[in-house]
């Protein structure tokens, strides 16, 4: 049986706006998943043709910096900048 998938969740994000949510610049999850693939975890992270999309786990063990202690002003920035 396959498991069900929500694509609304928002523990989904583009790797832009995870970006720039976390604080980091635009091309920050690109650069790291390019170059240290590794450092996410299975199943946090995936190429979708040229779109990267990132779990908010992955972000957390890449950043080191969990969801709940991000700045209010990085998400609103970083969901206007989608």
């Amino acid at each position: 049986m396959s498991k069900k998938i929500d694509l609304n969740s928002d523990e989904l994000i583009g790797s832009r706006e995870a970006s720039l949510m976390w604080g980091k610049q635009k091309d920050y999850v690109r650069t790291i998943y390019n170059k240290y693939p590794k450092r996410f975890p299975e199943g946090t992270i995936r190429k979708f043709g040229k779109q990267l999309v990132v779990t908010r786990d992955g972000m957390e063990k890449v950043t080191g910096v969990k969801y709940e202690e991000l700045k209010e002003e990085d998400i609103n920035k970083a969901k206007e900048n989608k």
